[in-house]
């Protein structure tokens, strides 16, 4: 009989795209994902990505890409080709790519015709004076007289203000709506500024720059986006999105709002992400301790796993803050069924097996993963000289102690059972070497020899082991919200947030390739850095096999 898959219920943006769709508002969806490119995207854009994206897929629209750079003073092209880079490696494709940039003239034209409905106006106030005349959120604004110009007088100095007859800060646009309103954002806001920057895309062109808000909604108009989804700080921009909409009679965009992604043990601030690039807190925008989408990438996350963590998230209409071990699981899951399997020894004494004979070397046989029956094997060497962990023998072992200690047995991994004889020591005291016997009979595949051990080690072959660096990477706060405590957020920087140690690993390792994912046996999943090359393979810790964090917050 087959099993009945749970149907999962809709979330409220998908109950409302269902809506417009049953009742003939729209024949079709379309979305867009709107990045400002001037930084690296992280996980919260990623959950954002997810959103955007999966609508248009479920419900057979189409999703826009559109660049949002109407700030020519903090963006750049390399932002541009990363954000473009991390899109396509979460495994999405989108139907156009557009730029505000692209509707500078348009967004003009538009701000001609407010001004000539009597709705803009040109003001030569200060930042500061503009900030008092808006007044507060208990006390009303008072207009300036530079609201009372003529429509024929307003329209030559914006003409002059893009012709570039003034500085920077000198004059700008200010939409006219109601000085008195309980939202802030529609105490008359500016429309358009003046920077005399150069433009990644116009290059120097233009020297005044709509503001977002006025970009935003006029962007989503042009293109006819059906469902504009922002994040809920959003929620107070979306009066004057309307205004904007309405006054210009232009294709009506709705503005949907949804709760951003806040994940615990990091920040998701760019402009506190500049900072750790910039005073070289971590190596750049893709570090592996990073919440970007490169440093999770960097990392070994996959594709798959982060799409999983954004569909467990879901999409809520609060902000909350997102356990970083929930993502830590979806990649735990995926990785479990895809990694191949290595032996890789950390901290390594000798093991030598006497009765192994000397110069003899065999080839063992273990599966690449178990999960997957379509995995293969792979080839490893045995002989009478192997490295194990050192914190797998213990020559005063407690009861119920399962690994190498002097006259126990253990099975190595895909190899033989060992039988601990000897331990040699140096004149300090310290081990040097452990003598083992081994049983013939119970090489793993084929073992005849009828005993029964409950240990298991991996190992590496000592003569052909391949050496390796890896870095082992944890949390990068030791605080589960460094955003919101007293002083700086960066004094709450977890100082054991990499530890490089050295491995020794069978040599299948020397075959790695950037985009392979390893469970190295009993220690975690790894995957190879960039910084690799060929006298020096190196290996970033994704994630451990357990939640070893839960257990020092319990300890804390």
């Amino acid at each position: 009989m087959s099993e009945l898959k749970e149907e999962k219920s809709l979330n409220f943006i998908e109950e409302i795209i269902e809506e417009d769709l049953k009742t003939g508002k729209h024949q079709s969806i379309l979305t867009r994902f709107p990045p400002e490119p001037n930084g690296y995207l992280h996980i919260g854009h990623a959950k954002s990505i997810c959103l955007n994206f999966g609508l248009g897929i479920k419900y057979n629209g189409k999703t826009n890409l559109r660049f949002d750079d109407t700030n020519p003073v903090t963006e750049d092209t390399e932002y541009v080709e990363s954000i473009k880079e991390d899109i396509q490696w979460l495994g999405f494709n989108w139907a156009n790519e557009f730029y505000a940039s692209d509707y500078f003239e348009q967004l003009y034209a538009f701000a001609v015709k407010l001004i000539e409905k009597g709705l803009a106006y040109v003001d030569d106030s200060t930042s500061e004076e503009i900030a008092k005349q808006k007044g507060t959120p208990t006390q009303p604004g008072s207009r300036n007289q530079y609201s009372e110009r003529s429509v024929e007088e307003n329209l030559q100095l914006f003409a002059d203000m893009r012709a570039g007859k003034y500085k920077d800060g000198e004059k700008v646009v200010r939409a006219k709506i109601d000085m008195t309103s309980p939202n802030m954002h529609m105490r008359d806001p500016i429309l358009y500024r003046i920077k005399h920057a150069h433009h990644h895309r116009t290059g120097d062109a233009w020297c005044i720059y709509p503001m977002y808000d006025f970009a935003h909604g006029q962007s989503d108009s042009i293109e006819k986006i059906t469902h504009s989804i922002c994040t809920l700080e959003f929620i107070p921009h979306r009066p004057l999105y309307e205004w904007c909409i309405d006054q210009l009679e232009i294709f009506p965009s709705r503005q949907y709002e949804f709760a951003r992604l806040n994940l615990n043990y990091t920040v998701m601030s760019k402009r506190k992400l500049l900072q750790l690039v910039n005073e070289d807190h971590v190596t750049g925008w893709d570090d592996p301790r990073m919440p970007t989408i490169s440093g999770l990438r960097r990392r070994g996350y996959t594709p798959e796993s982060i799409r999983d963590f954004a569909e467990r998230v879901g999409v809520a209409k609060r902000d909350n803050l997102i356990e970083f071990s929930l993502l830590e699981f979806c990649v735990r899951e995926h990785l479990n069924k895809v990694a191949f399997r290595r032996m890789v020894v950390f901290n390594p004494i000798k093991l030598v097996i006497t009765n192994y004979p000397e110069g003899q070397t065999e080839l063992l046989s273990s599966e690449n993963n178990p999960e997957d029956p379509n995995g293969g094997t792979r080839a490893i060497p045995f002989s009478r000289e192997i490295l194990i962990e050192a914190d797998d023998f213990m020559e005063n072992p407690p009861k119920k102690y399962f690994r190498l200690a002097p006259g126990q047995m253990v099975r190595l991994k895909s190899a033989y059972i060992i039988k601990c004889d000897e331990v040699l020591k140096d004149d300090a005291g310290n081990i040097t070497a452990i003598h083992c016997s081994y049983i013939p009979e119970s090489r793993s595949g084929s073992d005849t020899s009828g005993i029964h051990v409950k240990g298991t080690l991996h190992w590496a072959n000592a003569a052909t082991a391949a050496e390796v660096e890896v870095r082992e990477y944890d949390r990068l706060f030791r605080v589960e919200n460094p955003a919101s405590e007293e002083g700086d957020f960066k004094e709450y920087i977890n100082p054991n947030s990499l530890t490089v140690v050295k491995g020794y690993a069978e040599p299948a390792i020397n075959d790695a390739a950037l985009t392979d994912r390893f469970q190295f046996l009993r220690k975690g999943y790894y995957c190879l850095d960039k910084d690799s090359n060929a006298t020096k393979l190196i290996f970033n810790r994704t994630v451990t096999l357990k939640d070893a964090w839960a257990k020092e917050v319990k300890k804390g």
